[in-house]
């Protein structure tokens, strides 16, 4: 078998128009130069109608392949342009090696969108060679294409989100489906706007935005605003994790008034904090002790215990057992708590309905930090556009049609 028959069974070409007429490795650096002709009478589907058609003209193209050794590799190929009769004059776009409009073989972009799940851009744009500018383009295109064409004709519940962009307080949203936890969209700013921008993508990749029942999120006005005003059907579920975090901080702010008035709880402030399952028996101990001996400490440790024990009740107990929860804490002679119960009451309709759908942001919290874990090993991102790219690649479960790397 000569170089040129190896070249033509390695890139597939049995069965198509198309041959390996030679192969030139020379130049300093050396770079492997394969160079393709169709078969004289090949006859290629037009563009526009698919149909066949002879060939009018042709235009030399370019396009990088993985490499050879360690050496790059190119392909060259004079590509046709047929002469339609209904459509006229257009060059070919299905080529067996490389996609429409890509400067790149279909197998150096599988392996570019392989490394860009666990690889910064740059690091990628060192280790192949190319300008990064130039991969951006290429994940993007692949992306944003397989974006568009996504199913959410089922999403039927959702959970918002806000993660960090970069300094300065700048944020972007996030939007999850509750179900199948895949990220679906990522807008700019935590606005009532970012939640009118996914509704308009929500209803262009077929889904209906009355049909959205549930919506997890926290209790950003902004958000619920959105909510309200394009999701009329939707009944908004506050993330029980979010008011687990407020208890927690009701009973920080205990903390800090009794140590003001002399309290001697210096160095205490992990064990108070959290779970006890998640001390050990000294941290345990300890606890146990300073809420025998600080009794305002103490009732406001059995106030979280018992909001976070109510979770587990059934859907018919659980609003009941909420609003005894209230009515405990209002009585308890703990501002924070008194504050924290009428919170809870303001906000009464988001918070009951977790015991109907169960659903929380727990999900989405993972989702951010997939997304800020991207964010960290790019040290960050030019712009929210390839922030978008990348949390789109790493959680949205997209269907890029690729070649696999691995022979079959």
């Amino acid at each position: 078998m000569t170089p040129d028959e190896l070249f033509e069974a390695a890139l597939q070409l049995k069965g198509t128009p198309w041959r390996v007429a030679r192969s030139d490795f020379s130049g300093k650096p050396p770079v492997l130069e394969i160079e393709l002709e169709f078969s004289r009478g090949s006859q290629f589907r037009c563009p526009q109608c698919g149909q066949l058609c002879g060939i009018h003209d042709s235009s030399q193209k370019r396009w990088r392949h993985l490499n050879f050794f360690q050496y790059r590799c190119e392909l060259v190929a004079d590509v046709p342009r047929v002469r339609c009769r209904e459509d006229g004059v257009h060059l070919i776009t299905e080529l067996p090696w490389a996609s429409a409009g890509s400067g790149f073989t279909l197998l150096f972009e599988a392996f570019v969108m392989l490394l860009a799940e666990q690889m910064p851009v740059a690091a990628i744009a060192r280790l192949v060679q190319e300008e990064d500018t130039r991969l951006w383009r290429l994940i993007s295109r692949l992306v944003e294409a397989a974006h568009v064409a996504a199913d959410w004709s089922q999403v039927s519940s959702i959970a918002i989100d806000e993660t960090s962009f970069r300094r300065g307080r700048c944020y972007v949203s996030v939007f999850l489906d509750a179900k199948t936890h895949r990220l679906l969209y990522v807008a700019e700013g935590r606005t009532s706007l970012a939640v009118e921008q996914f509704a308009k993508a929500l209803v262009a990749r077929g889904g209906d935005p009355h049909h959205i029942k549930w919506v997890a999120m926290d209790m950003l006005h902004c958000y619920a605003k959105g909510v309200r005003q394009q999701f009329p059907a939707a009944q908004i579920v506050y993330d029980r994790y979010h008011l687990m975090v407020m208890a927690g901080e009701a009973v920080d702010e205990v903390r800090r008034s009794l140590q003001r008035q002399g309290a001697q709880l210096k160095g205490a402030l992990w064990t108070l904090r959290g779970n006890p399952w998640n001390l050990d028996a000294e941290q345990l101990q300890t606890r146990t002790r300073l809420a025998q001996q600080y009794k305002p400490l103490g009732r406001a440790l059995a106030l979280r215990a018992a909001l976070q024990d109510l979770y587990e009740a059934t859907d018919s107990d659980g609003p009941e057992l909420l609003r005894r929860w209230c009515q405990w804490a209002t009585r308890s002679r703990l501002a924070p708590f008194r504050k924290l119960a009428k919170t809870f009451r303001q906000y009464w309709g988001g918070i009951v309905s977790y015991f109907q759908c169960r659903i929380t942001q727990g999900a989405i919290e993972a989702i951010n930090g997939i997304i800020q874990l991207a964010k960290r090993r790019a040290r960050g991102f030019r712009n929210f556009s390839y922030l978008r790219t990348i949390a789109y690649w790493v959680a949205a479960k997209l269907k890029v049609r690729l070649p696999s790397l691995l022979p079959t």
